[in-house]
């Protein structure tokens, strides 16, 4: 098992940017995290709002930690509003349960990290990480 490594977290952002600006989204924000967590690219577009590395950030985080897409964790949010409370509180307030958080694994399916993004809509937002997942040769999982 490889790492994540710094080229494929910039592939991963730069085609999730060109999604992005080819299907005419809001200014995103994306933030690639390696498998523990720890944050491995980030950039945030010009006009992007305040607080979008932390939602993005967020969003990836959630996905680490569950082992899971962020769209698992917006499903069990409306299902189970207690589980999100907790879970949320044991992670310090760092998870963003919405759409949008995308885990990374390798050809073999290896867990390599995760990328969170925000600016757009989340359906648009998840779009977005899936392209630039795609675009590093890697696989995804959303949910």
């Amino acid at each position: 098992m490889t790492d994540l490594t710094l080229a494929a977290a910039n592939t991963i952002i730069a085609a999730a940017l060109a999604k992005g600006a080819d299907a005419r989204m809001k200014p995103l924000t994306v933030a690639v995290l390696d498998a523990g967590g720890h944050l491995k690219a980030f950039q945030k577009q010009d006009g992007a709002s305040m607080l979008r590395f932390e939602i993005a950030a967020g969003k990836a985080y959630g996905a680490l930690a569950v082992g899971m897409g962020s769209r698992w964790l917006d499903e069990t949010a409306r299902e189970r509003p207690h589980f999100m409370e907790g879970l949320n509180a044991v992670s310090g307030g760092k998870i963003v349960p919405v759409p949008g958080g995308v885990l990374i694994r390798d050809a073999s399916g290896n867990l390599q990290g995760a990328v969170g993004i925000t600016g757009d809509t989340s359906d648009n937002d998840e779009l977005a990480a899936v392209a630039g997942i795609e675009a590093a040769g890697l696989r995804h999982q959303v949910g």
